[in-house]
């Protein structure tokens, strides 16, 4: 069985057992986190986190990319949420290499000369926290409140 099997399976599981299908798609916590996608980064046991509370964005490095911008003020402005965390973590692959490092290998599969993003760092994690915030305030949609 493959792991898409095994995934639909589980998710049916999963399906016949859920009990917060009454919440709405509003934080409870009023919390949007944004962060990197890295596979061993486990928000719930981490933060502390429940079903239903917070809206949580991933993306390769957890950058502000107009797209995760798009997610947060949906987020604050439609959702009700009032507080935005942006976390990054050790040993981030994004801070291994550059856009410009992706470029040959996207090139050919997707015929484009850049990748759609160019918000990789080449900085340290908490620099690039305090990066990722600033580029965000700086959008034009961005919530005046927040900046």
């Amino acid at each position: 069985m493959g792991v898409m099997h095994r995934l639909v399976d589980r998710n049916e599981e999963f399906v016949s057992k859920f009990r917060h299908g009454d919440r709405t798609g509003a934080p409870a916590q009023h919390l949007a986190l944004l962060t990197c996608m890295d596979a061993r980064i486990h928000l719930a046991p981490a933060l502390g986190l429940d079903i239903g509370d917070a809206n949580i964005i991933r993306n390769a490095g957890g950058r502000a990319s107009d797209d995760a911008i798009r997610s947060l003020v949906i987020s604050t402005e439609l959702l009700g949420t009032n507080e935005i965390a942006v976390m990054h973590h050790t040993d981030c692959g994004m801070l291994k290499f550059t856009n410009d490092d992706s470029v040959p290998s996207c090139r050919p599969r997707a015929g484009s000369t850049r990748p759609a993003s160019t918000s990789f760092p080449s900085q340290r994690s908490s620099r690039a926290c305090a990066t990722t915030l600033r580029r965000s305030r700086r959008r034009p949609w961005w919530p005046t409140a927040s900046r």
